[in-house]
């Protein structure tokens, strides 16, 4: 086996030193202002909060199945002042919310206005339905798990869920 040494580097530093300089000249070193910022940016639709509305209305469908170019989860088609309005409530809803929520049932909607693919929808982040109150999205509009806890509960209740806690 027969080994190379090199007796004079400077070749070989010169020419690494010509090439670095050649990639720093290639890079542009100039600060680029930032583009126009928005609320929220994620993967999907971004929400507003600044933008935010309460919509009181009746459900008049309640959309299980996901729908191609639509927010994923449930939605909720509800009749308000301004004719038909899609809401997003997402995919984390309980149980016993899902059954509390049918045709007709009155509700009322805190959430910011987005449009996706073409279409508008009210992103949920406060829903109201049978005087229990879901927070359905944080204050920055990412989706929470939620729960259907009534405000009140009997004496009985808290009997048999096993006390306060």
């Amino acid at each position: 086996m027969r080994r190379i040494r090199l007796t004079k580097p400077t070749p070989v530093i010169a020419g690494l030193l010509i090439g670095l300089l050649f990639a720093i000249l290639a890079v542009p070193l100039g600060a680029q202002p930032a583009s126009e910022t928005h609320a929220a940016q994620g993967f999907g639709v971004t929400y507003d909060r600044a933008h935010e509305i309460t919509l009181t209305g009746d459900v008049q469908q309640v959309v299980t199945r996901h729908v191609v170019g639509a927010p994923g989860g449930m939605h909720l088609l509800l009749a308000g002042p301004k004719g038909l309005v899609d809401a997003h409530i997402g995919p984390f809803m309980s149980k016993e919310t899902k059954e509390a929520l049918h045709t007709g049932t009155p509700v009322q909607i805190v959430g910011a206005m987005a449009t996706m693919n073409g279409k508008s929808y009210l992103l949920a982040r406060v829903l109201t339905v049978g005087g229990t109150t879901i927070t359905v999205r944080s204050e920055h509009g990412f989706l929470r798990r939620s729960q259907f806890t009534p405000r009140r509960h009997s004496a009985t209740e808290k009997t048999l869920n096993g006390g306060a806690r």
